[in-house]
């Protein structure tokens, strides 16, 4: 079965959301084709619903012995190959790769728009798998650890703080979201936060009770930033 024609399964509420976020947030793959594919990357946004009913992302520990961001927690994918069709082939290559997830279960909902660094373009890709089962199978060379979070924790001051940074004489936010699970503590931060709190803004169509003020090359102020600013000023 073709990943793009995978069954979305769960609740009517999930079912609502996928149709929003289809129908409202979808940008054409590969949407910027000049863009050499060494500068480009794709990391994969596995949503599916807990057992509880409430949204739920993938992430993965990279491995300690990798020469760039070892260690860090970050969302599956990597760097575009010559021989990948699209960002949605890198993706879900690179998820099968790292963390064994079976491409037929991922259902393509949207792509979200790129988020730039200061070497290569990472196109984001929202992915909606809504298995019964999810067998991973790590590739230890590449990731220690996989986990899951609720999406909505991006969305509160819970467990965040946040550092005040400054490039290329723009001062902006970088985000940190502590989560532990097992004894074990995580830490969700920069790009990764920043993805993910756009994840989660459009999946449950709420903005975040804090002020993003992100890096310029990542979308710089938001919508809800300008009305947290006016609110703040107007006391």
């Amino acid at each position: 079965m073709s990943s793009n024609r995978a069954e979305v399964r769960g609740s009517q509420r999930l079912q609502a959301l996928l149709h929003h976020l289809r129908s409202s947030h979808s940008m054409p793959i590969n949407s910027d084709s000049k863009l050499s594919v060494s500068k480009r990357a794709a990391v994969l946004i596995c949503v599916f619903e807990g057992a509880d009913g409430n949204l739920r992302v993938f992430l993965t520990q990279r491995a300690s012995s990798l020469s760039t961001h070892a260690g860090e927690v970050a969302l599956p994918g990597g760097k575009t190959e010559e021989d990948d069709a699209d960002d949605v082939h890198t993706a879900l290559r690179e998820a099968k790769e790292e963390i064994g997830l079976d491409p037929s279960l991922v259902s393509v909902i949207t792509i979200l728009e790129p988020f730039h660094t200061k070497n290569q373009k990472k196109v984001e890709i929202v992915k909606i798998s809504l298995p019964s089962k999810i067998s991973s199978q790590l590739t230890k060379t590449e990731v220690e650890a996989i986990f899951d979070v609720p999406l909505e924790m991006f969305l509160k001051n819970n467990n965040r703080r946040a550092e005040e940074r400054e490039w290329m004489g723009e001062k902006h936010l970088v985000h940190y979201f502590d989560y532990e699970v097992g004894n074990k503590k995580y830490v969700i931060w920069a790009i990764t936060a920043a993805i993910l709190i756009r994840a989660a803004t459009l999946l449950l169509q709420q903005p975040p009770a804090f002020l993003e003020q992100r890096p310029e090359i990542w979308g710089g102020i938001t919508e809800s930033d300008m009305i947290i600013l006016g609110s703040s000023t107007s006391k």
